[in-house]
C-alpha cells in the first residue's frame, strides 16, 4: 500500500477489512484452544450458541467483533468496555438476523447474481465508500477507474486485502442487497383501500361535547385495608400482561468497595519525582530519548503545533517560554506534566501539494532513485507534472488527480516525517525529491494558507497512580473483610459493625462486561453467573478499587417476580381497587347530578373532545373516556363508570360533530400511511423472526 494511502486512509473501504484480520489468526488460535473453550473431555468448544439449530462459530464471531471495533476506532470513537459490550450485542444480533433471514431467502428464492454485484459496484448508485474513492475532478463517479482498481486487487493473490474483499466486503454487499429485496417484497404486500383512508379521515375529524363526573382516585385513602396490594394481586395483574412484564435472566448483588485510588501522598510523590527531573530535562540534548528513558505517559511528537491548536493547561505560559526553558510540574487531567520549549517557527494551517511516488517496496532503491531523478529532470525541463504522475506514480490515490493532495496541520503527525516536514516547512513553489520509508517522492508545494506561530514542545508526563502501599492497604482490608464474611449474614453484620456502605448493582446480565455503577470486570460477572444467593466472593479488583460481592437475587427469564414488578404496577393495582370502591359509592345512581351528589363531586363540561387526540383539555390522557364520548348509546343515557388513568368517570355525550379538515387530501394521507408501513415492513418482519427463533446463547460460559 502506498505512502499516501497510509497517510490519508483514502482506501478505507478496503483497509478496514484487513486491519483486524492481520492479527486475528495469532490472537484467536490461543483463545479457541484455551481452557475456557474445552468441554469435559478436552474437546474444543468453538460454538457460542445456536439459532434454529445452526451453531454460531466462536472464531467468526470474534472476527466480526474485531472488524467493528477497528471501524469505530478509525472513526475516532474511544474503544472502552462499554463500547465493546455494545458491539458484542450488535454482532450477536447480526448473527441471529442473518440466520433467520437466510432460511426466508431460500423459501422465497431470493438471490443476488454476479451481474447485480457489478451493477452495485459500477452502476449509477455505487456504495458510498466507492463513490468517495473513485470520484473524478468533475465530481462524477468513475466506474472505469473502480473496475481497474478491483481487477488489479484480484490479481494480487497473496494480498490479504484481495482475499477479504472477496470474502468479507462482497458478501456484506450481497447481504445488504438481499435484505433490501426482502423488505421490498414484504412492503409491497401492504395496501390501504380508499374507503379505509376516507373512513379514518372522517373519524379523525370528529369532535364531541360531553358532561361528566370525575371521581379522582386520590379521594380514597391509601391506608384503607381494601386497597392494600398483595403479591397475589401483583401476580394476577402482570399475568394478564406477560409480554409487557417479561424479563431477561439477570442477577443482583450487594458489594463493599475498598478504594485503591491514589492518596494525597501518592499525588505528592508523583509531583516530587517530576520536580526532581526538571533540571535534567532542561539540559537534555535529545528530548525523545529523555522522555523514553523516563517513561513519559505522552510520547514525543517531533513536530510543531499551531498557536490556535495548542490546547493544554497553562498554554499562554508555555507559549511564552524561551527555547530550552521548562515549565511545571502542572496538572493536566490525571497527570503531572513538565513542558519544555524546543523551538518556534511560522507554519501554515493547510497545504496543497502534489507528488509522484516511486516505491522502494517493489523496486530496488538505486533503480527507484534513478527513476525519480529522471522524472524530476523532465518536469524541470517542461514536462507536465500531472502527465508524469499519471504515467509513473505508484500512488493510486493521487496519480489520476495530478498527484494532488490537501493536508491540514493536524494531519502532520500521520504523515511520513520527511514528507510532512517538507510540505509544511518548505515554501510555496518549492520542488524536491524526498525519501521516506515507502520510496522516493518528487514533491511540489502548490499552496500554503493560514500561517501562524507554531511551537515544538516536549511533554514529560506521569500519571497519578496509586502506590504499591496504597494498593496493598486496600487489598488487605478487602481480604480481611471477605475472610470474615463467608456468608450473607456475616457480610451484612460485618458491614454494619465496620460502618461500611453497602452498594447495590441490579440486573446484571450473563454476558455483561460493565456492571452499572461499579465498572468493568468480566471475571466478576462470571463469578456472579455461577454463585448462589447469599454467596460472598473473594475480593475482585475493579478499576481503582477492590470489591467484595454478595449475590442477593437471581431473576430467571420469564415473568417478573411480584417484588420486582411492584414498583412498576402497584399504583395501577391500587387504582383498580379504588375504582371498585368508587363504583360502590356511585351505586344505582343513573343521572350525572345523582352521581355527583353521591360522590361529593360536581358535574363538569368538556366541549373539545377530539377522536384523533388521546388528551382531553384540562383533564389529561384518558383514552377510554375519549372512546366513550363517541359511543352513540351515551347520547341518550349516562355511561357506566369508566376506570380511567386518574379517576373514575361517568359521562353523557351532548353532541358529536366534525371540524374542518383544513383541506386534507384523503388520497395523499392514504399514500403516506402506506409508505410509512412499507418502510417499516422489513424491520418488523426481522424483529418477528428473531423473537420466534430458537436461540440458545452460551456466550456467558465461554467469553
Amino acid at each position: 500500500m502506498s505512502i499516501i494511502q497510509n497517510i490519508r486512509d483514502k482506501a478505507a473501504w478496503l483497509v478496514f477489512i484487513v486491519i483486524a484480520l492481520s492479527l486475528l489468526g495469532f490472537l484467536l488460535m490461543d483463545s479457541v484452544s484455551g481452557a475456557r473453550g474445552r468441554d469435559l473431555f478436552g474437546r474444543n468448544q468453538s460454538s457460542l450458541g445456536s439459532v434454529n439449530g445452526k451453531d454460531i462459530d466462536y472464531v467468526k464471531f470474534q472476527e466480526r467483533i474485531q472488524l467493528q471495533e477497528n471501524q469505530f476506532q478509525q472513526q475516532g470513537y474511544p474503544m472502552n468496555e462499554l463500547m465493546r459490550q455494545n458491539i458484542q450485542e450488535q454482532v450477536w444480533n447480526q448473527f441471529i438476523e442473518e440466520n433467520v433471514l437466510e432460511s426466508e431467502y431460500k423459501k422465497l428464492g431470493l438471490v443476488v447474481t454476479s451481474a447485480e454485484i457489478n451493477d452495485l459496484l459500477f452502476g449509477d448508485n455505487p456504495p458510498q465508500d466507492f463513490r468517495q474513492q473513485f470520484t473524478n475532478e468533475q465530481g462524477q463517479y468513475d466506474a472505469n477507474k473502480a473496475k481497474e482498481a478491483i481487477d488489479a486487487l484480484k490479481k494480487q493473490k497473496n494480498n490479504p486485502m484481495a482475499k477479504n474483499f472477496s470474502e468479507v466486503y462482497l458478501p456484506a454487499l450481497a447481504g445488504a442487497r438481499l435484505r433490501e429485496k426482502y423488505a421490498s417484497l414484504l412492503g409491497n404486500t401492504y395496501y390501504i383501500p380508499k374507503w379505509m383512508a376516507e373512513k379514518t379521515a372522517a373519524e379523525n375529524s370528529q369532535i364531541a361535547a360531553i358532561k361528566f363526573v370525575a371521581v379522582p382516585y386520590t379521594t380514597i385513602s391509601d391506608s384503607l385495608p381494601e386497597v392494600k396490594v398483595t403479591d397475589a394481586d401483583i401476580t394476577a395483574f402482570i399475568s394478564k400482561r406477560k409480554e409487557e412484564f417479561k424479563q431477561e435472566a439477570s442477577r443482583s448483588i450487594s458489594y463493599i468497595s475498598f478504594s485503591a485510588a491514589p492518596t494525597t501522598e501518592d499525588t505528592l510523590s508523583v509531583r516530587t519525582n517530576l520536580q526532581n527531573l526538571r533540571d535534567e530535562f532542561a539540559v537534555s540534548q535529545d528530548a525523545a530519548v529523555f522522555l523514553s528513558r523516563n517513561n513519559s505517559d505522552l510520547p514525543f511528537f517531533d513536530g510543531y503545533v499551531l498557536k490556535s491548536r495548542l490546547q493544554v493547561p497553562n498554554a499562554d505560559t508555555i507559549r511564552n517560554l524561551a527555547d530550552g526553558a521548562v515549565f511545571g510540574p502542572y496538572l493536566d487531567g490525571g497527570n503531572y506534566v513538565l513542558a519544555k520549549m524546543l523551538g518556534k517557527r511560522s507554519m501554515p494551517d493547510s497545504v496543497k501539494c502534489r507528488h509522484i511516488l516511486i516505491s522502494t517496496q517493489t523496486t530496488p532503491d538505486s533503480v527507484a532513485k534513478a527513476r525519480i531523478d529522471s522524472i524530476a529532470a523532465a518536469v524541470k525541463g517542461g514536462a507536465s507534472f500531472a502527465a508524469m504522475a499519471a504515467q509513473f506514480s505508484e500512488d493510486p490515490g493521487s496519480k489520476d488527480k495530478g498527484g494532488e493532495y490537501d493536508f491540514g496541520s493536524q494531519q502532520m503527525g500521520n504523515l511520513a516525517k520527511e514528507f510532512g516536514e517538507f510540505i509544511f516547512y518548505g515554501s510555496t513553489g518549492e520542488k524536491k525529491v524526498v525519501k521516506t520509508d515507502f520510496g522516493y517522492h518528487y514533491i511540489e508545494i502548490l499552496n500554503q494558507k493560514g500561517f501562524e506561530q507554531a511551537y515544538k514542545i516536549a511533554y514529560l508526563s506521569r500519571p497519578i497512580i496509586a502506590s504499591q502501599q496504597t494498593e496493598n492497604t486496600a487489598s488487605g482490608a478487602a481480604n480481611q473483610f471477605a475472610g470474615e464474611s463467608r456468608n450473607g449474614k456475616a457480610f451484612n453484620e460485618n458491614a454494619e459493625k465496620k460502618n461500611l456502605t453497602k452498594l447495590l448493582a441490579q440486573e446484571i446480565k450473563p454476558n455483561d462486561i460493565m456492571i452499572p455503577g461499579l465498572g468493568s470486570s468480566r471475571p466478576l460477572v462470571r463469578w456472579v453467573n455461577e454463585a448462589a444467593v447469599g454467596d460472598v466472593s473473594e475480593p475482585f479488583p475493579v478499576d481503582d478499587k477492590f470489591v467484595v460481592v454478595m449475590l442477593t437475587e437471581i431473576s430467571k427469564e420469564g415473568l417478573m417476580s411480584p417484588a420486582k414488578a411492584r414498583p412498576l404496577v402497584e399504583f395501577q393495582v391500587k387504582n383498580q381497587k379504588k375504582a371498585e370502591l368508587i363504583k360502590k359509592k356511585i351505586g344505582t345512581a343513573n343521572t350525572l347530578d345523582a352521581i355527583a351528589s353521591a360522590t361529593q363531586q360536581t358535574v363538569l363540561n368538556a366541549d373539545s373532545v377530539r377522536f384523533s387526540s388521546p388528551f382531553i383539555p384540562n383533564i389529561g390522557q384518558e383514552p377510554k373516556v375519549i372512546g366513550a364520548a363517541f359511543n352513540k348509546a351515551y347520547q341518550s343515557a349516562v355511561s357506566a363508570p369508566i376506570a380511567g388513568n386518574g379517576a373514575v368517570f361517568v359521562i353523557k355525550t351532548e353532541s358529536v360533530g366534525a371540524v374542518a379538515d383544513g383541506g386534507a387530501n384523503a388520497e395523499e394521507q392514504r399514500k403516506a400511511s402506506m409508505l410509512q408501513i412499507r418502510q417499516s415492513a422489513g424491520f418488523r418482519a426481522v424483529d418477528a423472526l428473531r423473537k420466534s427463533a430458537d436461540v440458545k446463547d452460551q456466550r456467558s460460559k465461554i467469553l
